[in-house]
């Protein structure tokens, strides 16, 4: 599940934010002042990073100083371009005026978490016996490996980076087309996970991705 800090003084916009974004099955930690997200960024690692920039005591401009490795959107009410500038340049990696639509948060969220995906993705990805290997995009169930087609390694990818969240169908389709191109849609996608399954279980009788009826798919607990 993808960790985001909220940083944002005004608790009417902040209760806004957070809602809409648990509502995406996003863990959300709250801080209210430059101070206290410090604190956390302390204490915790997060994949995101939502900024106000008019904070008490540290503003925003400090804040985005000091975070070096976790993406940053600035939300702001400063709409000139000399502050947007002078964020970016500092080392934010996006910068939205208040007020915003909230369809547009979140499709920037995704943009930002994707992209950290394709930085971090080093190391194979693991779940119960089955381990994607990264370097020649090969899937292997209880160390037997198992081919899959550029589509099916990508879906599977993007469960595995998210195992405990549910994506949605549409996410999922918008993942994928990133990384392979291709143009799916909803009976592709089914057909796909199908393969999939039906792939694993001639190694192993078990099914490892679970579909959510009326939202998408997740791997099983």
């Amino acid at each position: 599940m993808y960790k985001i800090l909220i940083v944002e003084d005004d608790i009417s916009i902040h209760n806004v934010i957070e809602e809409l974004l648990k509502k995406q099955n996003y863990k959300i930690y709250n801080a209210y002042s430059g101070t206290e997200a410090l604190l956390l960024l302390e204490k915790e690692e997060f994949d995101l990073i939502l900024l106000d920039l008019m904070l008490p005591a540290i503003n925003g401009e400090e804040i985005i100083e000091k975070v070096k490795d976790t993406p940053i959107i600035v939300l702001s009410a400063k709409i000139s371009p000399e502050d947007k500038v002078k964020c970016l340049k500092t080392g934010a990696n996006d910068y939205i005026t208040k007020p915003f639509v909230a369809s547009e948060l979140l499709a920037r969220i995704e943009v930002q978490l994707r992209q950290k995906n394709k930085n971090n993705i080093k190391e194979n990805l693991k779940y119960k016996d089955l381990e994607l290997l990264n370097d020649n995009h090969t899937l292997c169930v209880s160390n037997e490996k198992v081919s899959l087609t550029r589509t099916e390694y990508a879906i599977l990818k993007q469960l595995l980076l998210n195992q405990s969240q549910i994506i949605s169908k549409n996410r999922l389709l918008d993942l994928i087309s990133t990384d392979t191109d291709d143009c799916c849609d909803e009976n592709s996608l089914k057909v796909h996970i199908s393969n999939i399954r039906r792939k694993t279980k001639k190694v192993k009788d078990e099914n490892y991705i679970e579909s959510v009826w009326g939202i998408g798919f997740k791997m099983y607990d």
